[in-house]
């Protein structure tokens, strides 16, 4: 073969690959752009949904620039601390879960503030429709008096009936904003008293009494569990603590951990055994009245 037939293979060969390479990158930025197109509507659909939910109207762009920049910042940090680009990466990546743990952290504070507030609440309604005022008047004086959550929630049933919403219908979507064994309770008897036309301040009155019973049953049941809950914390945080104090004694020993590969698999071995144990405790702990 000349070398002018070899130089014309070559060439077809370099344009064939570099056609195939084109050709693969161009499939991989089109996925990848239409994933993040995917990411970035369901983000901003679910953020704006849960935003509303906290009575917060935040434009839900703002927070998706606020979670590429958080996930930017501390892929960077992860790098520059630990020097491998792979834990930055991993902890960058991370970050994408992190908007999602904290509305569920937020919620579920906000719930149980709901709850503390609920027995109070109605022993207020109940004062106000045993000294005449009617139920609107009644709540209407709750929400001036109260804190949120409870003043916004029940905010939102006076605003709904004034739209003409009627009270069953409002009390239902009370009830799905704030799924509670506590709401459903509540809710369910003022339907009743009002359907039916009982004394609803008498069922007020009860409902209060019930729901700080099985309030003061739920700290009891708190306090004994106190301990369990803290050895679920202990168990967590040992392994983290001896690693970082083996760190500072052998370094040479403990590199192996984060520059193998088997030092790769065994921290994942260990994060996988941290979260059942601390899961298994919880679960233990966790007694439901």
């Amino acid at each position: 073969m000349s070398d002018h037939d070899t130089g014309a293979v070559w060439l077809a060969a370099t344009t064939a690959i570099g056609l195939g390479v084109g050709l693969f990158a161009w499939v991989v930025f089109h996925a990848g752009t239409a994933a993040l197109a995917r990411y970035r509507a369901r983000f901003t659909e679910r953020a704006a949904f849960q935003a509303r939910e906290f009575f917060l109207f935040i434009d839900p762009r703002h927070l998706l620039a606020l979670n590429a920049s958080a996930m930017a910042l501390v892929g960077l940090l992860g790098w520059v601390v630990s020097g491998q680009w792979a834990i930055g990466l991993a902890m960058g990546v991370a970050m994408a879960w992190a908007p999602q743990q904290l509305y569920r952290w937020m919620r579920a504070r906000r719930l149980a503030r709901w709850e503390t507030q609920l027995p109070d609440a109605l022993q207020l309604v109940a004062g106000g429709l045993r000294a005449g005022a009617g139920l609107n008047a009644a709540l209407q004086q709750l929400v001036a008096e109260a804190a949120p959550p409870l003043s916004q929630e029940f905010g939102l049933v006076l605003r709904e009936q004034r739209l003409g919403v009627p009270l069953e219908q409002a009390l239902q979507r009370l009830n799905r904003r704030m799924p509670t064994a506590t709401t459903t309770l509540v809710v369910a008897a003022m339907r009743v008293a009002h359907e039916t036309g009982g004394s609803l301040a008498e069922t007020l009155e009860r409902c209060a009494s019930t729901l700080r019973s099985r309030q003061q049953m739920e700290g009891k049941i708190d306090a004994l569990t106190a301990q369990g809950r803290l050895q679920a914390w202990v168990v967590g945080l040992l392994p983290l603590v001896l690693m970082a104090i083996l760190s500072r004694m052998e370094p040479a020993a403990m590199s192996l951990l984060w520059t193998t590969h088997l030092g790769w698999g065994v921290l994942g071995l260990v994060a996988v055994l941290e979260v059942l144990g601390i899961v298994m405790i919880r679960r233990i702990v966790a007694i439901d009245v």
